[in-house]
């Protein structure tokens, strides 16, 4: 495949994982072999839906160098180590998707795969933790990858390896259904309980971004809780707050913070722009999944403190200021 189709490929890619909605903004990365020493690959910090084939560097892992107007993806590690290992993979493809973090958060002790299941995916193994782009997250993955080809990094997300990229998607697809069941079958199917809406609490709701998904629900209630995933960490920082459905108290924790849990209804939202809110109502939907399995499965899971802030700050200076452009 020439170049301008190989990055044509990626670019393309990123949109389709949009579509189906196992990444978002510029989650995860998706990378394609040119050769056995050259990998197109997404560029930092740059959302799917503004991507483009000439917006995608091709990265040298034998010099450390790439092709391009773009910088290669932080990640660009971990692709070289399974394309150095895996000599039939051709394309990989990083993913946020919402059940395979919560077992990324959890651990896999509960997933029991068919044997068609381990066969198509190639077995399925978890990572240790490593802050995103470092040397420590390349090398646990690396080490995963001893003895699978579908990776879960915790408190990450995954990361999938294929022949080509229709094998890719196809077990990116999977590991989200078998992931689905898994956590499913622990978190039970009981509705959950949510209080009558009042005019009040009715015309607030219809005035800033509002999502009343069932996971979400099931989680506004207490104090809170603290970040399990990175990508939380990064968007919100240490924790999401509950408050009561009263006007003033959500008018005074919205002015501190871009979301807030309202017990029993839902979550609120204000950010200065509207896929920055659309990405929080995935990412706190996704971030409500992990910590309901994570309580179902008796498993604390927070990040360090120290870590969420490192994240936040780093996402507040860095990549926020870097999506769009």
């Amino acid at each position: 495949m020439e170049d301008k189709e190989l990055k044509q490929l990626v670019a393309d890619t990123g949109r389709v994982l949009l579509e189906k909605g196992l990444v978002a903004r510029t989650w995860g990365n998706i990378s394609a072999r040119k050769d056995p020493a050259r990998f197109a690959i997404s560029p930092s910090g740059l959302g799917y839906e503004n991507m483009q084939g000439e917006d995608v560097p091709i990265y040298d892992m034998e010099q450390g160098t790439w092709e391009g107007t773009r910088k290669p993806s932080s990640e660009k590690r971990i692709h070289a180590v399974a394309y150095r290992l895996f000599p039939d993979v051709n394309f990989i493809i990083h993913t946020h998707q919402d059940y395979a973090s919560a077992l990324a958060v959890a651990g896999t002790g509960t997933l029991n795969l068919s044997e068609e299941e381990k066969q198509i995916l190639g077995g399925v193994s978890l990572a240790g933790y490593g802050l995103p782009g470092t040397k420590r997250l390349a090398k646990n993955v690396e080490s995963a990858f001893k003895t699978a080809r579908t990776v879960l990094m915790e408190h990450h997300g995954a990361v999938i390896l294929g022949k080509d990229r229709d094998d890719a998607l196809k077990k990116a697809e999977l590991l989200e259904e078998v992931c689905r069941r898994v956590v499913t079958e622990k978190i039970g199917s009981e509705p959950v309980s949510r209080i009558a809406v009042s005019e009040e609490m009715s015309a607030m709701m219809k005035a800033v971004t509002f999502t009343d998904d069932e996971n979400i629900v099931a989680v506004a209630k207490g104090k809170g809780f603290r970040a399990q995933l990175d990508d939380m960490a990064q968007m919100l920082g240490t924790r999401i707050s509950v408050v009561p459905a009263r006007q003033e108290d959500i008018l005074a924790a919205l002015n501190k913070r871009d979301a807030v849990l309202v017990e029993g209804l839902g979550c609120m939202i204000k950010c200065e722009k509207e896929d920055d809110e659309e990405a929080l109502k995935l990412l706190i939907r996704k971030a409500a999944i992990a910590k309901r399995y994570t309580d179902a499965c008796g498993v604390k899971g927070e990040l360090s403190k120290f870590d969420c802030v490192l994240m936040r700050t780093v996402y507040k200076l860095k990549y926020s200021k870097k999506k769009g452009s």
